[in-house]
């Protein structure tokens, strides 16, 4: 009883609460780009034993559209979602295949609200064909919101070998041979190879579940990137947490290096 009283206090007061972090946000700096490790759905799972979820995933998949929700509202204009990993393909095949369903639905539903532009960044060929063909084949929406990346199939190492794979294979289709490829390779080349090409890097990186680090997500792009680690699993990540992370963000004194 008591136990539930407290809810229904806590449950009362967070409109206000998310108020007052509203009221001390810097909207002038709002990240352009937001990356984010959905981190936790099996933690979740286990922690909610009653969840008909398969393992969390559901769960977590049905948060995606809702925090895009909240990007909007925040004026972001990229958002990078962490769905798979590379290394995710170790886990067991009836696991995998749970999995590859719940992210394909997932891009049906993000598709089907018209609202977001979607592009997949990852090794699409390690996929199923029934899922690589639909990521290949998104179509795009005019006047969309948040432009959204869906990372499936990535790994950060993975993306670097691609980008100079791409950046050598482009340059042998013209005519270079390999040492005058070499001599023309920096930075600035290499990022007009990477699976964000074209999209600003993120400012702000978010990691939920507690753990700090970035196991691989965005490596090139988050050489300048602020991190903010958050202790609730995906599925329970809430609007007050996301208007925290911004909170944090504006707060924070980006000297690049300087």
């Amino acid at each position: 009883m008591l136990s539930s009283i407290r809810k229904a206090i806590k449950s009362a007061l967070y409109p206000f609460y998310e108020w007052r972090i509203v009221s001390d946000l810097d909207f002038s700096k709002t990240p352009r780009h937001v990356g984010v490790i959905l981190d936790g759905n099996r933690r979740f799972a286990k922690a909610n034993p009653s969840s008909l979820d398969t393992k969390g995933h559901r769960r977590g998949a049905s948060k995606i559209v809702e925090f895009l929700g909240w990007c909007d509202e925040a004026k972001v204009e990229v958002v990078t979602l962490w769905l798979l990993s590379t290394e995710n393909f170790k886990r067991t095949p009836e696991e995998l295949d749970g999995l590859l369903k719940i992210i394909g639905d997932t891009v049906d539903e993000l598709r089907a609200t018209g609202k977001w532009n979607i592009k997949a960044v990852g090794a699409l060929e390690l996929l199923p064909p029934w899922l690589s063909e639909k990521l290949a084949n998104l179509p795009p929406v005019i006047n969309g919101g948040v432009e959204v990346n869906v990372a499936i199939g990535y790994g950060g190492r993975r993306e670097i070998v691609d980008a100079v794979k791409g950046y050598l294979q482009d340059k042998s289709a013209h005519g270079a041979n390999l040492e005058d490829a070499a001599a023309g390779l920096n930075v600035e080349e290499v990022s007009k190879y990477l699976y964000t090409a074209g999209q600003p890097d993120p400012e702000l990186l978010i990691r939920t579940s507690g753990e700090q680090r970035l196991g691989g997500f965005l490596l090139w792009q988050s050489a300048l990137s602020e991190f903010y680690f958050c202790e609730a699993y995906w599925p329970d990540f809430r609007r007050v947490d996301f208007l925290r992370a911004l909170r944090a963000y504006s707060q924070r004194q980006r000297r690049l290096g300087a």
